[in-house]
């Protein structure tokens, strides 16, 4: 943790990988589509679009990267699907100032 103290500007987000800034654009993306129609279905239910949108940002997230540990096809790594969730949730939150 000696790089936030460092000075450095940027230099703890330089850590992280290309492919999990890939899962965070795309869980960004992810949770932008899913609120923005969750929002048009549920539209008398705030909440309620609010936590649909999460759970399937979630399960999504994470089903992707088990589907790839069962069949073998991809690689699995939990921490991306930690990277697709934090970027959906900052989609989610992205629509909210619109839907209040």
């Amino acid at each position: 943790m000696t790089d936030i103290y460092s000075g450095k500007t940027g230099s703890m987000f330089k850590k992280i990988k290309p492919d999990k800034w890939r899962h965070f654009e795309v869980g960004i993306l992810m949770g932008l589509v899913l609120q923005f129609f969750s929002w048009k279905i549920f539209t008398d239910n705030f909440w309620l679009s609010v936590a649909i949108s999460a759970i399937i940002v979630i399960a999504v997230s994470y089903g992707f990267e088990l589907f790839s540990k069962i069949t073998g096809k991809g690689t699995y790594d939990f921490i991306d699907a930690v990277a697709s969730v934090i970027g959906g949730i900052i989609g989610i939150a992205l629509t909210l100032p619109f839907q209040l």
